[in-house]
């Protein structure tokens, strides 16, 4: 199976997003009223969890949560119930946790191991919403304050003139894994500025104004590690809304062996057989972080031959 056919983590969450009911801010009032209505609250981009993982808070509970938090943000419905996430961001992280009925709060990529799929795709969720209004209090066209709607899902420039309505952004990058021209099977991997000795990872980089996905694998690949490619295929995509990132996987094919790294952003890269991976992984190294893509690029990669 190829990593497009797969459900990487952050994906597949189990809500239906419902994205008309945003629309109507007497639908959102009654939805927010209900007893069975989910709270997920969250600090600082971060899960408030108990023992038990993430906290989901119902009731008198969420009410509290909610008169405390800095924004609310319609996430969707499960069936008939609403899920809702909160920001205690404006508290402490001990007075947020106990508001909460939480115990601490943990990122959610040290969770995504213990947490259902669609449960870690629906806290990153929650987590990339609530950090895009903290970071978006301001209309950048004019300076006003925007104030939040839709659920949660825009805000609008409160300046009389302006009134622009400001949407959530993603900020597209490309993670490629570049094989040899030639026998025998080899990728390329690199070890990234400021990571440890010893530690290749795929490529990547991010999508520039005016670029293709495509034209940007080519470009990162040239810039970064002197290495022209053919053979651009995509594989997958991956959410990564940390903070609002979305990760598209290609593979491509070197037009040749050589390899110029930048000295910058790459400090050097070498190519691997298949049979020197899978040795690195035997001896205890990581394949990439096991929650990303580049993990899947490589293992279906390790998978396709010997």
């Amino acid at each position: 199976m190829d990593t497009a056919e797969r459900v990487l983590a952050y994906g597949g969450g189990w809500l239906d997003r419902a994205g008309p009911l945003r629309t109507d801010p007497a639908r959102m009032s009654a939805l927010l009223s209900e007893s069975t209505t989910v709270v997920l609250p969250m600090w600082r981009d971060r899960c408030l969890v108990d023992g038990d993982g993430p906290v989901r808070l119902t009731a008198e509970r969420a009410s509290l949560v909610r008169s405390a938090a800095a924004e609310t943000v319609f996430l969707g419905l499960d069936g008939d119930v609403a899920v809702f996430a909160a920001d205690l961001s404006g508290l402490s992280e001990r007075a947020a946790a106990e508001m909460a009925g939480a115990t601490r709060s943990v990122d959610v990529r040290a969770l995504v191991g213990r947490l259902q799929p669609g449960d870690a795709a629906v806290q990153a969720y929650g987590r990339g919403l609530l950090h895009w209004h903290r970071q978006q209090r301001y209309c950048g066209t004019c300076g006003a304050a925007a104030v939040a709607g839709g659920g949660g899902h825009l805000r609008t420039c409160t300046g009389g003139e302006c009134g622009r309505i400001l949407f959530p952004r993603i900020e597209p990058a490309i993670i490629v894994l570049i094989e040899a021209p030639g026998p025998p099977g080899r990728c390329l991997l690199a070890r990234h500025a400021g990571a440890p000795e010893d530690a290749y990872s795929t490529l990547a980089g991010f999508v520039e104004v005016g670029e293709s996905l495509e034209d940007a694998v080519r470009r990162e690949m040239a810039e970064e590690a002197g290495v022209t490619v053919t053979d651009v295929t995509y594989q997958g995509s991956q959410a990564w809304p940390f903070p609002a990132g979305l990760m598209v996987g290609f593979r491509a094919t070197a037009t040749s062996e050589e390899v110029r790294v930048d000295g910058e952003e790459l400090l050097e890269a070498r190519w691997f057989t298949r049979a020197e991976l899978r040795d690195r992984m035997a001896s205890g190294r990581s394949l990439g972080r096991v929650d990303a893509i580049d993990h899947e690029l490589l293992s279906t990669w390790l998978a396709a031959g010997d």
